[in-house]
């Protein structure tokens, strides 16, 4: 037993030996692998969205709007919340603030910037940047409008604008409809939203204006449903600067 356990030690010790006089370029092979690997090796920052200012042109007008009183009978199960109405040339909106923000309003420099309660509450600083961009998006729509390019591609695509469908009645007085001819047996009618204008300057392009950017997007996003682009011929409906890498055909 005892012979046994000093040859048991020598193996060890010549084990050891042998690990310790390893090229440099294996040694990592035989370490422990971490436990988990980081996405992304740059340090980690906060971002800077909510605390920007924003500017305002001069015909654009922000009034920030108080909550109307609630009667003491009513039971208020939440905090009501503020408004702040943007006015412009072309049209208005308002935005909803939540009740740990408020809104610092300059009409000298004509400056406006949010601000919240706690900037370490995750959700607090998730809200804050998303409504500054919102309130972005509303200063831009009712000064310079929002619009959104459709570009058709593939043999005998095409659109035109129409004032009146066959397919689908009209939701308001005036609507105009968007009409398709995209490889169907039967045109592709769709209604403009109220408040969005079209037009084709080619018979392959559209272009969508509108005040608000999300409505906009949305309604670019119906049309290319139609005729998704798919990469092997590259034809179907893109918005705006949308490029696709085509693939290889499958040759049998």
């Amino acid at each position: 037993m005892i012979l046994r356990s000093l040859g048991t030690l020598r193996a060890i010790n010549q084990a050891q030996a042998s690990i310790s006089v390893l090229p440099d370029f294996l040694v990592p092979g035989l370490l422990s692998p971490p436990l988990y690997r980081r996405f992304s090796t740059t340090p980690k920052r906060k971002s800077r969205i909510g605390s920007a200012t924003l500017s305002l042109p001069q015909e654009v007008n922000l009034r920030l709007l108080e909550p109307p009183p609630q009667k003491q009978r009513t039971i208020v199960r939440s905090e009501p919340l503020k408004t702040v109405e943007v006015a412009g040339p072309l049209g208005k909106m308002s935005v909803q603030l939540p009740p740990y923000m408020s809104l610092d309003h300059n009409q000298e420099t004509r400056k406006a910037s949010l601000n919240i309660l706690d900037r370490d509450e995750r959700k607090q600083r998730e809200m804050w940047g998303t409504t500054r961009a919102y309130l972005n998006n509303h200063i831009l729509g009712v000064s310079e409008g929002h619009t959104a390019i459709l570009r058709l591609v593939g043999v005998g695509y095409r659109a035109t604008i129409e004032p009146s469908a066959v397919s689908v009645q009209p939701e308001y007085p005036g609507q105009q409809f968007v009409s398709l001819k995209v490889g169907y047996s039967h045109p592709i009618e769709l209604g403009l939203p109220l408040g969005m204008k079209a037009s084709t300057p080619q018979p392959t392009r559209i272009l969508l204006e509108g005040v608000e950017k999300e409505v906009v997007n949305q309604f670019a996003a119906k049309i290319r449903k139609w005729r998704v682009p798919e990469p092997y011929k590259g034809k179907g409906i893109f918005v705006n600067g949308e490029t696709i890498r085509l693939k290889a055909k499958k040759i049998k």
